[in-house]
């Protein structure tokens, strides 16, 4: 009776699920506007079914984990990057590490070509691309020692794609961090009153930290509702904070915030990660993850329309956000939200050090499924205000061209009033995320008066995201950086050395710095999601590599498939990057603006001619294993033992 009952309510959800996805893709109902509460629908029960068949399928068929194995964070425990951890912090560092700007804010600039083409790709691409690379690539660590992709694709595949993974590795996080912390400068600058919230959570998660580690262990209850409460009170705190004499010290500038956050990556880098970067990942992910499903609630209690239109004249070019048509822009806009490379990075770095059981490695496949519904409240958010105010926000351009477009600002200046801060001509996509949280808030009834709040509360949310991506792809990238330079001298490799640390941490935060101070959201966002979705390529193309060495080449197609339709996307993406970088160097009068063009220029094409070699020499190898049956030698390990791996890869 009770399997008869458990079948019965997985094909209501699904019912319930195809007939969200027909309402919101107009094929029932195409003349209505469409309701954001079946948005929330479709992809809540998508995801679902996703994680209990799908994850299943991946978990138990396809890898076979097993809780007899003995992790790394055990059997390497070193307190400071080998660490056991509970599963829920555990699940909070990876969920925050991973959950930076990119679902936030791609979608909402996506919004540019209609809600529907990012709706579609948010969904169907998280679940059949984005953690399917996520899960294969931390178990591939997780069976490795926790090494690092380029390590694992050196040891795998070859030492030319080894040192070439490396390489274009070190680049996309580079260019990915500029990318997430630029988002960061435009929202925080002279906000005095998010500029203290955000602060505050650092001495809130030193705290948290110490209160785990050394005063109270194991408490992960208590530290949790401290935690909480601090921060909601950095939230309040603020606004009295900022009109005081105080607060001029919070009121910064574009620069002195870039060197503030080049400040705090070094340290986060350094530290060890018990100390600041868990803790303040695992208070992220309450909010993070609150915040998202309190939207989600706002939205199905006051079910606002759609204003945005399922798609607009832009996607065939020529709109003011983000240029080119929507193949292939929507999709690396989108970036992080769908698939990211940036994901394989922690997957590979600080997540399997830290994981107690096997097990637990589904955090994988299920943070990524949480980040795109994360991504798809981001879209909503965009989508439910007016076009014309949407398109004044997140462009310069004046009020009469927008009408000549067919988008007059209608409340842009009544919403700055409101939120008390000057909404308009601010692009990059976090302020317009920002003013459609705070009215999805403040339509509750009684809570209108509080949007200036809820406003500061949103961006709090977005810095919080984008920040422990920072942190965590700093150390990742220092990581990176020991390991190439151990090369030269041996001792730099280990990530316990000081001297080597500093270095390394410093080398990374001064590059993606220096991005950020020379870029623009026009050139660094497309740049970052061309970079990070060939990354995502890569991914896949290791994990595809891995899958034949577990004995498992009958599901190559898991990992496959997406790479060829990803890896599609980004070199047409890459392709056109490089011609209209290339032409506005050409075109550039100031020469600073025409070197940093070609940098940019320098950058899409080294990484799209890597990325070539990496999968000219997974295919060589993948034909010598599949067709020609040559023996191969893996690295994956079993507790202190070489893993049994049969040398014959048939079907």
């Amino acid at each position: 009776m009770r399997s008869l009952l458990r079948q019965a309510l997985w094909v209501g959800i699904a019912l319930l699920c195809a007939f969200a996805f027909a309402i919101v893709t107009g094929v029932v109902r195409p003349q209505e506007k469409v309701n954001a509460l079946w948005m929330v629908v479709a992809a809540a029960c998508f995801y679902v079914l996703a994680f209990r068949f799908y994850g299943r399928f991946l978990a138990r068929t396809v890898v076979g984990l097993d809780d007899r194995r003995v992790t790394p964070a055990h059997r390497l425990n070193d307190g400071k990057n080998f660490y056991p951890t509970h599963r829920w912090v555990l699940f909070g560092h990876h969920f925050a590490a991973i959950a930076g700007a990119g679902p936030l804010l791609g979608p909402v600039l996506a919004a540019q070509f209609g809600y529907l083409p990012g709706f579609l790709w948010l969904v169907i691409g998280a679940v059949v691309a984005g953690a399917v690379q996520d899960f294969v690539i931390l178990v591939g660590s997780l069976r490795r020692n926790g090494r690092s992709l380029p390590q694992i694709a050196r040891d795998e595949i070859g030492v030319v794609t080894g040192v070439a993974t490396t390489i274009a590795v070190l680049f996309i996080v580079i260019v990915a961090l500029a990318g997430l912390g630029l988002a960061v400068v435009n929202a925080l600058a002279h906000n005095a009153w998010g500029t203290f919230t955000l602060v505050m959570t650092i001495p809130i998660a030193l705290f948290m930290g110490l209160y785990l580690q050394r005063w109270r262990p194991g408490r992960v209850g208590e530290v949790s509702l401290i935690g909480v409460a601090l921060l909601f009170a950095a939230v309040v705190l603020g606004r009295p904070v900022a009109a005081l004499p105080v607060g001029s010290w919070f009121d910064l500038g574009r620069e002195s915030l870039i060197w503030g956050l080049a400040g705090y990556g070094f340290v986060a880098s350094v530290l060890p990660i018990w100390l600041l970067l868990a803790p303040r990942d695992y208070l992220s992910s309450f909010m993070k993850v609150g915040v998202v499903v309190l939207l989600a609630t706002g939205v199905v209690v006051m079910a606002p329309d759609l204003h945005m239109p399922p798609t607009t004249a832009f996607i065939a070019g020529g709109g003011p956000i983000i240029p080119g048509t929507l193949f292939p822009f929507v999709f690396i806009t989108i970036a992080c939200g769908a698939i990211s490379g940036f994901h394989s990075l922690i997957c590979s770095g600080t997540t399997p050090k830290m994981l107690e059981r096997e097990g637990h490695a589904l955090v994988g496949y299920g943070a990524m499924l949480m980040e795109s519904f994360v991504g798809v409240m981001a879209l909503i958010a965009a989508s439910i205000l007016l076009p014309g105010d949407y398109f004044a926000i997140n462009t310069a351009l004046p009020a009469a061209q927008l009408t000549a477009m067919g988008f007059p600002p209608v409340e842009v200046g009544e919403l700055s009033q409101l939120v008390e801060t000057n909404v308009q001509g601010r692009p990059g996509g976090a302020v317009s995320l920002a003013v459609g949280m705070a009215t999805i808030f403040a339509s509750v009834p009684g809570l209108r008066g509080l949007i200036a709040y809820w406003y500061q509360f949103a961006l709090l949310f977005e810095a919080l995201f984008i920040l422990t991506t920072i942190d965590a792809g700093t150390r990742v990238a220092r990581y990176l950086v020991q390991e190439m330079g151990s090369s030269a001298y041996q001792r730099f490799g280990d990530l316990n050395w000081g001297p080597g640390v500093a270095i390394a941490s410093g080398a990374v935060v001064g590059a993606w710095g220096y991005l950020i101070a020379n870029g623009s959201i026009s050139t660094i966002w497309p740049m970052f999601g061309a970079a990070n979705q060939l990354l995502g390529t890569l991914a896949l193309c290791v994990g595809t590599t891995l899958l034949i060495k577990m004995g498992k080449a009958r599901y190559l197609w898991v990992t496959a498939v997406p790479m060829v339709f990803v890896g599609t996307i980004t070199f047409t993406a890459s392709w056109q990057l490089y011609d209209l970088f290339s032409a506005k160097a050409a075109a550039a009068t100031v020469a600073k603006e025409a070197f940093n063009f070609r940098l940019d220029a320098a950058l899409v094409a080294s990484v799209a001619l890597l990325a070539v070699i990496i999968l000219a020499e997974s295919a060589r190898q993948w034909y010598g294993y599949l067709v020609q049956k040559r023996p191969y030698r893996t690295t994956e390990i079993m507790g202190t033992e070489a893993y049994p791996i049969p040398t014959d890869p048939t079907l």
